[in-house]
């Protein structure tokens, strides 16, 4: 992200923490744990299984070139080497950042869970990163595209109803020390920007042998 979206990135994401009623001040957040603020967000939309050991987060905006990176390069090796093997469980939280089109894309993403295709539209999502604008048409073809109820799918993105969730979800990351997209936690451990695969797989292995010692 450049200094440039870096700014618009700030100014939106204290906004975003005025505006959110139900967001704790930092003041309560002091005797939190990460992990209290990750699980209020809730555990869905999720790959893998509910009671792996490990526990990947990730703040992501669809317009972020190194969230596609993640998206294409690393997640399908995650995928084959823990979250198939019941090893690791992956959650996607919103960090919409880059203005508009990114709000918009998160809303759609919403309504695409509200009929189970979650996972299949934000697939979509980056494979269209840059090829197409994010518009409201485009995010309907999408939705017809993968045989999403249309008049559910449009009333949902017309109403907006996702907009406080996913400011909330940014705020959250925004205070747990991201400062750009892509933002991941492993356990409670911070992972900032675009890793290659051979530190979350440092990482989780780590993080696989203290799950072990607990047992």
């Amino acid at each position: 992200m450049n200094k440039r979206n870096r700014s618009i990135a700030a100014a939106t994401l204290i906004v975003a923490l005025l505006s959110v009623p139900s967001f704790e001040p930092p003041a309560a957040a002091q005797n939190s744990t990460i992990s209290s603020f990750l699980d209020g967000l809730g555990r869905e939309p999720m790959l893998g299984s509910a009671t792996a050991p490990v526990w990947i987060v990730e703040f992501s905006d669809f317009q972020c070139g190194y969230c596609r990176k993640f998206w294409q390069d690393t997640l399908p090796r995650l995928k084959e080497s823990y979250i198939e093997k019941g090893t690791v469980r992956f959650t996607y939280r919103h960090f919409a950042v880059l203005g508009k089109p990114s709000e918009q894309a998160a809303l759609a993403a919403e309504c695409a869970a509200e009929q189970k295709r979650f996972w299949l539209y934000h697939d979509k999502l980056f494979e269209n990163q840059g090829r197409v604008l994010f518009t409201e048409s485009h995010f309907k073809r999408i939705a017809a595209g993968i045989g999403l109820g249309s008049d559910r799918f449009d009333a949902c993105l017309g109403t907006g109803r996702y907009k406080e969730k996913i400011e909330r979800e940014s705020a959250t990351a925004a205070y747990l020390g991201g400062q750009g997209t892509p933002l991941f936690f492993v356990n409670q451990r911070l992972l900032p920007g675009a890793q290659p695969y051979s530190l979350f797989q440092k990482i989780i292995d780590e993080e696989l042998r203290i799950a072990k010692t607990k047992r």
